[in-house]
């Protein structure tokens, strides 16, 4: 009997083997993942020789590609025009490409980052988000950065907004961006454990206040429900005497739009670290994707489940 996670409303069965892999095939670190339901598919995005993985919901896998594009993967998100937006982060830019891999076009320069908190596009892009009703782009921006880029539908750059610190509209570790259905933009700070909105303008609304763990993956869906949710993989304490302590982190979080939170799972066999990339598909099940090879060299990511499916019950 499969392992089950969590209690009522977010139970959920896990399913550890769901990829099913050519044989001599790894999932190894995993940064996010991205469903596609209108087509029945799953990408998986991933630091091996074989980056983009495609699977359908079932698991079957169907192909692969991006192999040498890529310096470090590490957000994919879907464009209103169906096209993917593959966002590496050591390769400091943004590539638009097809659902078979052709690139068609390419925010930054590859390889080559804007200067260490210059502000400007890009140093370690983490993530990008789309206006629902606009189709502008939002590209959180990141390990070298703490700015947030929108550019406009047809890939123009407008402005940015953020800079170092703990305030209103101060970010450190952009490390996601996502868009509810009102246009609200909502903006994972993980090193500052904390998660403030904004509206398309770039102007501080609020922040969460009951407290979020180090955000790293990071969702909104409304998939298999009535009202949107937040879907948040917190990532593990930093400190090396917290880490395996419940409440720092290493687990799958749900909170409202308003940072009310609805259930915090952990899951101990296999045990959870590092979860980063959170995809929902339209039954309520969750796909996560686990990073663990940067938490540090006693973890042996060859022993761990990099990609997990979270069947609701």
């Amino acid at each position: 009997m499969a392992d089950r996670i969590g209690s009522g409303a977010f139970t959920y069965e896990v399913e550890p083997a769901w990829a099913q892999l050519p044989a001599g095939w790894i999932i190894k670190d995993t940064p996010d993942v991205l469903v596609d339901d209108a087509h029945d598919r799953v990408y998986v995005f991933t630091r091996w020789k074989h980056p983009v993985m495609v699977f359908d919901r079932a698991g079957t896998f169907i192909t692969s590609w991006g192999s040498d594009l890529f310096t470090v993967p590490h957000g994919l998100s879907m464009g209103p025009d169906g096209h993917l937006y593959c966002v590496d982060a050591f390769g400091h830019c943004v590539r638009k490409c097809t659902i078979g891999g052709e690139v068609l076009q390419v925010w930054g320069t590859p390889d080559r980052n804007s200067g260490h908190y210059s502000g400007k596009p890009f140093n370690g892009p983490t993530k990008v988000a789309f206006d629902p009703a606009t189709g502008d782009m939002y590209v959180a921006d990141g390990y070298g950065n703490a700015r947030v880029h929108k550019y406009s539908a047809a890939g123009d750059y407008l402005f940015s907004w953020g800079e170092p610190g703990q305030g209103p509209g101060q970010f450190n570790l952009v490390h996601s961006v996502q868009t509810d259905r009102a246009g609200n933009v909502y903006v994972a700070s993980r090193e500052g454990h904390r998660v403030q909105v904004f509206d398309s303008a770039g102007t501080y609304l609020s922040e969460w206040r009951t407290g979020v763990h180090r955000p790293n993956g990071f969702f909104i869906s409304a998939a298999g429900r009535d009202r949107e949710l937040v879907y948040v993989g917190e990532a593990g304490a930093g400190f090396g005497e917290n880490r395996g302590i419940r409440g720092f982190g290493d687990c799958l979080a749900i909170f409202e739009l308003d940072g009310t939170c609805l259930a915090r799972i952990y899951h101990d066999a296999p045990v959870m670290h590092g979860p980063h990339g959170i995809g929902v598909d339209a039954d309520g099940n969750i796909y996560l994707t686990q990073v663990l090879w940067g938490n540090g060299p006693w973890i042996d990511p060859m022993d761990k489940q990099m990609m997990l499916r979270l069947r609701r019950v």
